[in-house]
């Protein structure tokens, strides 16, 4: 679940180390720094490929680096399989033995771009003939790109959404349409109404809002914003209180803020006893992934769904993913290039689509959610391929919402200290949700804290 796995990905990455890995492996005049005219790619790939990422890859992996592994037959790719770690990326750069390829989050993209320790990638995409802007959605594109230049290669996008308990929902005599983000007042007595507490603590929630899981998708909702055109923080921006009054409304009308972590701490949230079967939540934020965790327990859930509605009343969601970089240092920048695109080309996707196909059919009564690619095309394609009525009114609906919203994604903004942007909004939720300060007074601290590492950047 999303309060598990978090947006920010370095969280724990402070500026001074990747200022020091600057400082080791690059400098004002490298091809990838930011402000500098991007490398020439060569569309023909030969030689060794060292490749970081795909760590535990189930068969939408695998497939698509056996699709990748026929398209460059010329290349010997050797792939370190582990999670990306950036302690161990910035060590891997000073000391010079770095991969030519990299997996990572799309948030921490513009982190390393501006510490020259990436390539921007205009050329490799032109050289394969490959159009980012017709590619990729919007916001996903925005995500990894900096300073005019695209640092990443994006693969996936999870947007966010409302998944429904319906079963409670009805048995309140309450409506889908109960559940509308864009009007707080009506939010905030809906859940209080299906709130249910045992002993002075919840025992069901009316609405989880994943407050610190999601915090860039209740800022931007109501009209917030992170960061400046240029990347800078904007955390301290009036505009992003809305958010965080609404939030603390929600928690407040739930028993408070401890008292949901502690509860929402304890879900089985990938097992059998999840708060669906168990009634725990009438209504959560979820990204796409999760539909595919109550998938298995159809028969014991009854879900649907709403999305997340800004403040104009219109679908909302927040691009969020991975990307491949390649590293400034990189030996073979050519067979990166090509094997990055090889990964996430329509054909690539296509393969992955037929393997899950054929994974679910082991599985009498499988539902294929679809898989969201960042590729409005291969989205398109393989949910009119394999995403077929599955039986369950409900898993459809809620499905059909997540292909309804993918379009409507808004970037987090690229930003150098985009990291601890992310970190520091978190906190300034928490504390905020806490009582322990204003909205104004932790947004105004967050700020402080991502703008001494925003100044301590190099200039270039």
């Amino acid at each position: 679940m999303i309060r598990r796995v978090r947006t920010s990905v370095l969280a724990a990455l402070s500026a001074s180390v990747l200022i020091g890995a600057a400082a080791c492996g690059s400098s004002g005049s490298d091809p990838g720094a930011a402000g500098s005219s991007a490398p020439a790619f060569n569309p023909q790939a030969s030689g060794s490929l060292r490749a970081w990422g795909f760590n535990n890859a189930d068969d939408v992996g695998t497939s698509r680096l056996t699709y990748a592994k026929g398209q460059l037959g010329g290349v010997t790719v050797t792939l370190d399989q582990t999670d990306f770690d950036a302690q161990k990326f910035v060590t891997r750069v000073a000391s010079g033995n770095v991969p030519d390829v990299v997996q990572m989050g799309a948030q921490s993209v513009a982190s390393y771009a501006a510490q020259g320790l990436i390539q921007p990638l205009d050329g490799c995409f032109s050289a394969h003939q490959v159009d980012p802007a017709k590619t990729y959605y919007g916001s996903v594109r925005d995500d990894v790109t900096y300073q005019g230049k695209i640092w990443g290669v994006p693969q996936f996008y999870q947007p966010p959404a409302i998944i429904l308990n319906e079963r409670v929902i009805k048995q309140a005599g309450l409506t889908d349409a109960d559940f509308d983000t864009s009007k707080p007042d009506q939010l905030v007595a809906t859940a209080k109404k299906l709130y249910q507490q045992k002993g002075g603590n919840p025992s069901r929630l009316g609405f989880d809002p994943v407050a610190s899981g999601q915090p860039g998708l209740w800022i931007l909702g109501y009209g917030g914003k992170l960061a400046d055109d240029q990347g800078k923080p904007t955390l301290d921006d009036p505009s992003n209180v809305k958010g965080i009054e609404v939030l603390k409304q929600l928690e407040d009308a739930q028993g408070g803020y401890a008292k949901i972590k502690s509860f929402s701490d304890a879900f089985d949230t990938f097992g059998a006893g999840n708060q669906f079967v168990k009634d725990q939540v009438a209504a959560q934020v979820d990204a796409q992934w999760y539909v595919n965790v109550l998938a298995p327990y159809v028969d014991k859930v009854q879900i649907g769904a709403v999305p997340f509605r800004g403040s104009d009343g219109q679908p909302f969601t927040v691009a969020s993913g991975q990307a491949f970089v390649i590293p400034t240092a990189a030996k073979n920048k050519d067979a990166a290039c090509a094997w990055a695109l090889a990964l996430t080309g329509l054909d690539a996707w296509k393969a992955a689509g037929a393997a899950r196909a054929q994974t679910l059919t082991k599985t009498p009564g499988a539902i294929n959610t679809g898989l969201f690619t960042g590729q409005p095309q291969a989205d398109q394609q393989l949910r009119s391929q394999y995403v077929k009525k599955s039986g369950n009114a409900g898993f459809d609906q809620t499905i059909s919402t997540y292909y309804d919203i993918v379009g409507s994604g808004k970037s987090f903004g690229a930003s150098p200290v985009g990291a601890q942007i992310q970190s520091e909004l978190t906190n300034a939720i928490e504390a905020a949700l806490r009582g322990d300060k204003t909205p104004q007074q932790a947004l105004a601290d967050g700020q402080a804290a991502a703008l001494r590492a925003y100044d301590q950047l190099p200039k270039k």
